[in-house]
């Protein structure tokens, strides 16, 4: 299994089958889905097939979300990571996206803020990537402080499924001068 990025408290590997019942536990979790479409998965079925739509991107794309693992418990935690889009979204088609979710056990300890920074530093310096875009509800006020948090700047609003969104953006410039 490839490992993607290790962070201090943090791996970033490739989603794989065992990871069924983390995907399960995280994603069955209505309080997780609050900002999602209020779509929790009911079985651990669902879970699986998640875990293989993942896996044919990293086959079609090269990339996908990843697994994301607590060093000093060896847990599945949730997953982060760039996925290539390749739908129309405001106006952007092809781009890569930042995403995170996280068992709520393991929310307000910094983990996405981790591993949003880990997944940019990823984007830009191994995929050599110009932009990475993020979006988020726009009542998901954390959801927007960690990305902002990771050096994305508000872009805009946009409705998605009659919910309005809040658009992020992020050039490999502005990485680099906040990363030197």
């Amino acid at each position: 299994m490839e490992i993607f990025a290790s962070t201090p408290r943090l791996i970033l590997r490739e989603l794989i089958p065992a990871d069924a019942a983390g995907v399960f536990e995280l994603d069955s979790d209505k309080a997780v889905h609050l900002y999602l479409g209020n779509k929790p998965l009911s079985t651990i079925e669902e879970s699986r097939e998640v875990i293989r739509f993942i896996r044919q991107q990293y086959r079609e794309n090269g990339i996908g979300r990843w697994a994301v693992v607590e060093k000093e418990s060896n847990r599945f935690v949730g997953w982060a990571g760039l996925k290539l889009v390749k739908k129309p979204t405001n106006g952007h088609v092809n781009y890569y996206d930042l995403g995170y979710r996280f068992i709520q056990e393991y929310w307000g300890k910094g983990y996405a803020t981790e591993c949003a920074q880990a997944c940019l530093d990823y984007g830009f310096n191994r995929l050599h990537l110009e932009n990475i875009y993020a979006m988020a509800d726009a009542g998901n006020a954390a959801s927007k402080r960690v990305l902002e948090k990771a050096g994305f700047r508000p872009d805009g609003t946009f409705y998605e499924e009659e919910i309005l969104h809040n658009w992020f953006t992020i050039s490999r410039e502005t990485w680099q001068s906040l990363h030197g």
